[in-house]
């Protein structure tokens, strides 16, 4: 399970987009913490520590401890990055409060496990979902989602009802949904279709071969 990173949130009063341009130069990120029955919390986290910590992660679904100003904690999940379009820079991060009652959803990276019989005899394995939205407990959190596709044979699929999930964590898709499948080869298909193209080609050619062989016998 994803263990909470801590990080330390300073409080800061709601200012105009003036001094929070300020904040930015000052390498500080503009934040906010909601929900959890507490009143909205105007805070700034900085920059640096958080791009690490974003880069570091598995996927942007991250629990956090906020260190905040007055020795207090607060176990809060990553809800909003806002961007600059242009630059790239995070301009503003929102965090939901939670606790270890409320559930959260989260998209969650999904990994490919094992090698496909399939792919052993000439198949191509091809993932259709490469991320999983699910919903769980703080406690039950994954970093990732494993799908054993090593039984899989050339034409056969995974969907979300044949992965195995850990206790707690739910999928929001439907169970008929494929996350993978091992397809047969494009380049064995195509010259399947080459040799299928020469037999019929072949096969028209004896065929008017055998309809001119009467007429011949007549005229000789």
């Amino acid at each position: 399970m994803a263990k909470p990173k801590i990080l330390k949130a300073e409080e800061r009063a709601r200012t105009g987009s003036g001094v929070l341009k300020q904040m930015r130069r000052e390498g500080y990120i503009p934040s906010v913490v909601y929900g959890g029955g507490s009143d909205v919390k105007n805070v700034k986290v900085h920059a640096k520590t958080f791009r690490d910590m974003l880069n570091h992660a598995a996927s942007d679904s991250i629990l956090v401890t906020l260190d905040l100003d007055n020795s207090d904690t607060q176990l809060a999940f990553l809800q909003d990055v806002q961007h600059n379009a242009l630059s790239g820079e995070i301009l503003h991060v929102d965090f939901l409060a939670v606790n270890q009652d409320t559930s959260i959803t989260a998209n969650i990276p999904l990994e490919l496990a094992g090698e496909p019989e399939g792919v052993s005899l000439g198949g191509q394995l091809e993932q259709m979902l490469h991320s999983l939205e699910i919903s769980c407990l703080p406690k039950d959190l994954p970093e990732n989602i494993e799908a054993d596709v090593s039984a899989l044979d050339i034409g056969d699929s995974i969907n979300i009802g044949d992965v195995a999930f850990p206790e707690g964590v739910v999928p929001t898709l439907g169970e008929d949904v494929v996350v993978a499948l091992v397809a047969k080869a494009r380049t064995a298909e195509s010259e399947e279709e080459e040799v299928e193209g020469t037999e019929e080609a072949e096969g028209a050619e004896g065929a008017e071969g055998d309809e001119a062989s009467p007429e011949a016998a007549a005229a000789e």
